[in-house]
């Protein structure tokens, strides 16, 4: 498979070290900061802005979105419509065969996904997460390294799990959340909330979905 990277930021990094450790050809990366242009990120070059990605639709097979936020990575998925997009599963990952992953998601190395979990559409499974037996994650969402999903948690689209934190069992993620790092999250979450603590609370709204 040959594949375009898009974002050559710190998560971009660690994307395309997935893409190269699975033994993808990774042709190019994209971003739209020009003083990276030219450079290159462990020996892929940084080729121009993520407009160009239109040069490669017929030169390679598969782009990936290697942007954290979670904003940002819906709209670049909705600017990019109809590109074929790859989904990466690092060689030290776990991800049961009746797991189920979207198009664009990323399970960096040492992340485990349990039998009969589904995950969506460009979702980050970050380094050493945690997904348990049923549990349902959603598009665009961010389970941040370390995170923990106890069996038959939801995570719906647009969620941000910080470093550490911990859903207990059957809890639900509201959409667009955001649950600060090292939160236990021990009742349902509503959408567009920002939580955090031990147990995590609502401290305020956020912004609706983009």
């Amino acid at each position: 498979m040959r594949l375009v990277v898009i974002g050559a930021g710190g998560h971009g990094k660690v994307v395309l070290a997935t893409a190269l450790e699975v033994g993808v050809e990774v042709v190019a990366l994209l971003d739209d900061d020009s003083e990276k242009w030219g450079s290159n990120l462990l020996g892929v070059p940084i080729w121009g802005p993520v407009a160009a990605f239109r040069t490669f639709l017929e030169m390679v097979d598969k782009f990936i979105l290697a942007i954290g936020d979670n904003r940002t990575r819906k709209k670049m998925s909705t600017l990019m419509e109809g590109v074929d997009w790859a989904t990466l599963i690092h060689p030290r990952a776990y991800v049961h065969s009746s797991a189920r992953l979207g198009e664009g998601t990323v399970v960096f190395a040492g992340a485990v996904v349990q039998p009969e979990a589904k995950i969506g559409r460009h979702a980050i499974v970050n380094t050493g997460v945690v997904v348990e037996h049923d549990c349902r994650v959603g598009d665009w969402t961010h389970l941040a390294s370390g995170g923990r999903l106890a069996g038959g948690v939801e995570v719906k689209d647009g969620a941000f799990l910080g470093a550490g934190a911990v859903v207990l069992p059957g809890r639900c993620v509201g959409q667009w959340s955001v649950v600060g790092a090292g939160a236990v999250v021990t009742h349902d979450l509503p959408d567009f909330s920002l939580a955090y603590g031990v147990p995590a609370e609502v401290k305020r709204s956020i912004q609706a979905e983009p």
